[in-house]
């Protein structure tokens, strides 16, 4: 009897959970509701930032209703993560608003607004992890890698291809033109330099996963628990960006943009 009790109840579990995740899912109208309100109480908070703690209480209520959105509500797209994010910058809260900024930059590269707002978030942060040298210099000398997003490398690869092949059935039915072969071969230099370069960073973003330190302040360790030795003389703090090497139990393994590396506790950091 025992057996068949539980039987029937693991079959009534599974027959429930469908129907939660579906009331779990919000309508189109909720989900309009709930954005409607988050940006009411953003724009209220910004009316009233004379009353630094009331301001405070209306941001908290417009990340509520931003983040069940996104959660409850399975929408994930730039917009939203920005909003967030401003809610949370203004709220005073750098580790979050940094994250999201993160977020909706890499959902679209090619938005100003998000771009220069999350420069300026970047600028308000304590630790100042400068880049290496050697990075530096690889930045200058191979810039279109480095400063072109994704669907930028993507549209100038498609648009350059695009050239180099008319220009090449041109020249092989009007004969030879000294206008078309240099815009064929200079058309074809960048083709090769974008392709290369989207093939590489395709190929990196598919395996590599960043954080942000959301914790005010963690002490980075040199192994993956309390008794290590401190890596740095002082801790890191909120905003801080890295790259995660590895995870354990409570612990990520992170590399900085300095190429140092050390050990967090998993609860003050969240991945991008």
């Amino acid at each position: 009897m025992k057996i068949k009790n539980i039987l029937i109840i693991l079959a009534c579990l599974f027959l429930m959970t469908p129907v939660a995740l579906a009331e779990n899912k919000l309508s189109k109208e909720k989900i309009q509701s709930l954005f409607t309100q988050a940006n009411d109480s953003f724009r209220l908070a910004n009316s009233i930032v004379n009353q630094p703690d009331n301001a405070k209480i209306l941001y908290e209520k417009s990340i509520l209703f931003y983040e069940k959105i996104i959660n409850q509500g399975n929408l994930k797209n730039a917009k939203l993560y920005y909003n967030l994010a401003n809610a949370y910058f203004l709220k005073g809260d750098l580790g979050y608003a940094i994250l999201n900024y993160r977020r909706a930059n890499t959902l679209d590269s090619s938005d100003a607004n998000i771009e220069k707002n999350l420069s300026f978030a970047r600028s308000r942060r304590i630790d100042k992890v400068k880049i290496k040298t050697e990075k530096r210099v690889m930045q200058t000398l191979f810039f279109w890698h480095y400063d072109f997003s994704i669907k930028t490398k993507f549209i100038v690869t498609s648009t350059c291809f695009a050239i180099v092949c008319m220009s090449l059935t041109t020249l092989i039915w009007r004969g030879k033109n000294t206008t078309l072969v240099v815009t064929s071969v200079i058309c074809s230099i960048i083709l090769f330099c974008f392709f290369i370069s989207l093939v590489i960073e395709t190929k990196i973003q598919a395996n590599k996963i960043c954080g942000i330190i959301t914790a005010t302040q963690v002490i980075a360790r040199q192994g993956d628990g309390q008794n290590y030795p401190e890596s740095f003389k002082d801790p890191l703090h909120e905003g801080t960006e890295f790259d995660l090497l590895e995870q354990r139990p409570d612990w990520l393994h992170i590399k900085l943009s300095d190429n140092s590396d050390t050990w967090i506790p998993k609860t003050s950091a969240e991945l991008i």
